[in-house]
């Protein structure tokens, strides 16, 4: 800030007065422009920063119902297969007639497991440039809650997702199936469950964040699907 100072004489106390009362003013004015403009600043960094991890968080959200509509396909072969599977054993067929089922709906056992990806740059940035300090402090809370959900959520499918399944036996049950090659139904059948738990697991945890989003965005709760 620079003043440029009038240079008058200054022949008694009034024009002494007036003249310090020039200056004060013009150093508040000063002072009070100063602040706005830097107060204008911040509110469109964090107008800027909310609008971004809004579009971010929303895309996350589409990303996760994408997710979900997936595995429920995937569960619902493997559900059917799991059915065929206890039907048979149930009616005391045996394990040739098991294997010629199994065979015959191969294409049902696959864990095309579907994993969102979820972004945090916006956040990233707002953090970076200090603009998430100019956001109001209730948005402030309910977007630091959603990406802490999101990052808590790829920590869990990085280290938690499939500790249920065993992935080489599963990769062994395949190689059979496409080499018409006959397998143990009832190991078969502890493979599928395994397969559906995993898949169900995996939705649960999509859900709560899910439905975390949608509570941080300020969207209803997403209505249960009917049965």
């Amino acid at each position: 800030m620079h003043l440029e100072l009038p240079k008058v004489k200054l022949e008694s106390l009034k024009d002494f007065a007036k003249h310090y009362l020039m200056i004060v003013l013009s150093i508040l004015t000063a002072l009070g422009l100063e602040a706005w403009i830097e107060h204008t600043h911040h509110a469109e960094a964090a107008r800027v920063a909310v609008e971004r991890m809004q579009h971010e968080l929303q895309e996350d959200l589409d990303n996760i119902d994408r997710s979900m509509a997936r595995n429920d396909a995937t569960l619902a072969n493997l559900l059917e297969l799991d059915r065929l599977l206890r039907a048979d054993m149930v009616a005391g067929k045996s394990g040739e007639q098991i294997n010629a089922d199994i065979h015959a709906h191969r294409d049902l056992f696959a864990l095309n497991l579907d994993f969102p990806t979820l972004a945090t740059d916006a956040w990233d940035v707002a953090v970076a440039n200090q603009s998430v300090g100019w956001v109001d402090a209730p948005a402030l809370q309910r977007y630091s809650s959603a990406y802490s959900s999101a990052r808590e959520l790829a920590s869990w499918i990085q280290h938690d997702a499939v500790l249920l399944i065993n992935g080489p036996r599963m990769v062994d049950f395949l190689t059979d199936l496409q080499t018409g090659q006959a397998v143990a139904p009832r190991d078969f059948l502890y493979q599928v469950r395994q397969m559906t738990t995993t898949i169900h697991s995996t939705q649960g945890e999509l859900r709560s964040v899910r439905d975390e989003l949608r509570k941080d965005l300020g969207l209803p709760p997403e209505r249960p699907a009917r049965s």
